[in-house]
């Protein structure tokens, strides 16, 4: 032993000629055990002694507020004389003339004439027959086969059924530059 550890005292039993120092454990980790004890046993009165929350229960909870946010919502977009209500104002079909310059347009161009897809002005329509019903199915679910995601996950209903009524009012305007027809031709 050198010098300056002969005054740390060794504990009594020797293996193999290795002997141990009696170091205490730090302080700081002693109180971190005993912090984590006391956290523990705090933790085991609250959920299990007092009757706090399960998993199950949070869940619970959670499924019954997203139903009551569910039912809150505003149209749903499959009916056809709510989304033709929604298109009757002004407000609503300005919002979705916003959100189509911020998400469609890069597809079928600023004033729904086509670009990458289809152009949404004229009486050819390559998905459903250009009801506002099959707008909103088709912006809802996408077409994936052509490039189009599906806005459902990604857009709010309000949002989504504003996007569709901006569509709907733009049929038979007549924009700079269209793309050639694509689809059947629908009368109106």
């Amino acid at each position: 032993m050198n010098g300056k550890d002969d005054d740390v005292p060794v504990l009594e039993h020797d293996h193999d000629g290795i002997q141990e120092y009696d170091n205490p454990l730090p302080a700081w980790w002693l109180w971190t055990f005993l912090l984590t004890v006391i956290f523990g046993f705090h933790y085991w009165l609250h959920y299990e002694i007092a009757g706090g929350p399960t998993l199950k229960d949070e869940l619970a909870e959670d499924r019954a507020a997203l139903q009551l946010l569910k039912k809150s919502q505003p149209a749903s977009g499959d009916n056809e004389e709510e989304l033709s209500k929604l298109a009757g104002e002004a407000a609503f079909v300005g919002a979705g003339k916003e959100v189509f310059a911020a998400k469609c347009a890069v597809c079928h161009g600023q004033d729904l004439q086509g670009s990458i897809g289809p152009n949404l002005t004229d009486e050819y329509w390559l998905h459903g027959k250009g009801s506002l019903r099959e707008i909103s199915a088709v912006v809802r679910a996408g077409v994936l086969d052509k490039g189009m995601p599906s806005w459902e996950t990604m857009l709010k209903t309000e949002e989504l059924n504003a996007v569709v009524v901006y569509v709907g009012s733009k049929k038979g305007s007549s924009p700079a530059n269209p793309k050639a027809p694509q689809g059947d031709k629908v009368a109106n």
